[in-house]
C-alpha cells in the first residue's frame, strides 16, 4: 500500500444509471430465493405528501427527510412495511409483527437510489430497528450478491420488480468512526490498520467502487482480550461501474487519508503483504467453495450491461497492467473484468 500522491484526482460520477434488472437476473434471483413478492413496493413510498428535514444530535442536516403520507394511504403503508420486515426476519411469518409498529419512513435526497429507510419499534420493549427499501438496481444486486459470497459476511435482502429490500448493516459509519472512535485507548490501532489493508483488497478483488468513509461502516467486536474490527460496505451502487482502476481502491480517497497514514505508520511494507495475501487466499477459497452460485451469477453479469463501454475498456487496459496480464484486453463486459480477477486469485492458491 503506497501513500496517495494526489487525492483530488478521485473523480466518482456523482449520479450513475439505474440499470433494470433483466430476465437472466430476474431468474438467477428466483433460483437463490431472492425474488419475493411484496405487499408494498418503492413507487408507493414515493408518493408521500411532504416531508421535514432529519438533523442529528448536534443540529446538523443528515439528508435524510421524514416522509409524510395521507392518513387514508398510512395504515396500508405501514401494514405493508411490518409484512415486509417479517419477510426479512422470520419468512413472513405474520405472528412477528403483531406487536411492531413503524415509527418513521425517511427518504434520502442524496446519492444514486433514493433510498427510504424504515425505522420498526417492537411495542414490548422499545427496541428498534432497520430496514430499506429502494429501486432494483442491477449494478446494486450484483454488488450485494458478491459481498454474500466472497465476504466474511452475509447479506439479507429481496427484490420484487423494481424494488429492492435490503436488511441494516449495523455499524458505525468510517467518517464517524475516524471522528470519534479512532483514539480510543482501548482499541488497537494495528487490529484496524491490519482490516483496512483487508478491506482495500476485497474492494479491489472484485470491483467495488466509490467506498469513501460514509459508504462503509465498522462492526466492533469484543474478544477474550482486545476488540475485532470488521469494516463492512454498505452502498453496493458502484459495483464494477468506473473505468478508473483507483476507484476500486479505498486507499485512495481522501476521505479515507486518516486510515491510509495510520496503516502506514503501524504496518511494515512486508506486513502489508502479508495481510493482503492472506485476504487473497481466503477469497479464493469461498469462490471455490461457491464456485457454482458465483458462476451462475457472473454467467449472468457478464452478459449484462451495468457500464458504458468507455468504462470497461479503460478498466481492462488498466489492470492488465496492473496484473501484468494480457488476458485483460479480450474482456468486453464489467463481468468478464470480475471473472478474470477472480480466476488469477484461484490459479495462484491451486499453484500452492
Amino acid at each position: 500500500m503506497k501513500h496517495p500522491k494526489s487525492y483530488q484526482q478521485q473523480i466518482i460520477t456523482k449520479k450513475k444509471n439505474i440499470y433494470p434488472v433483466n430476465e437472466e437476473l430476474r431468474k438467477y434471483l428466483v433460483a437463490n430465493a431472492r425474488e419475493i413478492k411484496l405487499p408494498v413496493s418503492y413507487a408507493d413510498l414515493r408518493h408521500f405528501s411532504g416531508s421535514v428535514s432529519i438533523r442529528d444530535k448536534k443540529g446538523k442536516d443528515t439528508l435524510w427527510e421524514a416522509a409524510m403520507y395521507s392518513p387514508n394511504e398510512l395504515p396500508h403503508i405501514h401494514e405493508g412495511l411490518k409484512q415486509i420486515y417479517s419477510i426479512l426476519k422470520s419468512g413472513g411469518d405474520a405472528s412477528v409483527h403483531t406487536h411492531l409498529h413503524v415509527e418513521r419512513i425517511d427518504y434520502c435526497t442524496f446519492g444514486n437510489s433514493n433510498p427510504f429507510r424504515i425505522k420498526i419499534v417492537n411495542d414490548f420493549n422499545d427496541n428498534y430497528d432497520y430496514f430499506y427499501i429502494k429501486q432494483a438496481d442491477a449494478s446494486r444486486i450484483y454488488g450485494l450478491e458478491l459481498e454474500h459470497i466472497l465476504s466474511p459476511a452475509r447479506i439479507n435482502y429481496f427484490v420484487n420488480e423494481h424494488t429492492l429490500v435490503e436488511e441494516h448493516i449495523a455499524g458505525i459509519p468510517g467518517d464517524q468512526f475516524m471522528q470519534y472512535y479512532l483514539d480510543n485507548k482501548e482499541f488497537n490501532k494495528v487490529r484496524i490498520a491490519k482490516e483496512f489493508v483487508k478491506f482495500n483488497e476485497r474492494c479491489f478483488i472484485r470491483l467495488l467502487g466509490d467506498m469513501r468513509s460514509y459508504n462503509y461502516v465498522f462492526d466492533i467486536t469484543p474478544d477474550f482480550e482486545e476488540v475485532q474490527f470488521r469494516i463492512r460496505p454498505i452502498d453496493f451502487d458502484q459495483q464494477s461501474y468506473e473505468g478508473k482502476k483507483t476507484l476500486y481502491l479505498p486507499q485512495f480517497f481522501k476521505e479515507n487519508a486518516v486510515l491510509v497514514q495510520l496503516t502506514l505508520e503501524l504496518l511494515s511494507p512486508e506486513t502489508i503483504r502479508q495481510y493482503q495475501k492472506e485476504e487473497r487466499t481466503i477469497i479464493a477459497r469461498r469462490s471455490i467453495s461457491a464456485h457454482h452460485r458465483l458462476n451462475y451469477l457472473i454467467d449472468v453479469m457478464d452478459r449484462d450491461t451495468i457500464s458504458p463501454k468507455e468504462k470497461v475498456t479503460q478498466l481492462r487496459e488498466e489492470l492488465a497492467a496492473h496484473y501484468k496480464d494480457v488476458s485483460f484486453h479480450d474482456c468486453t463486459s464489467m463481468g468478464e473484468l470480475v471473472r478474470n480477477c477472480l480466476r488469477l486469485l484461484t490459479e495462484e492458491i491451486r499453484q500452492k
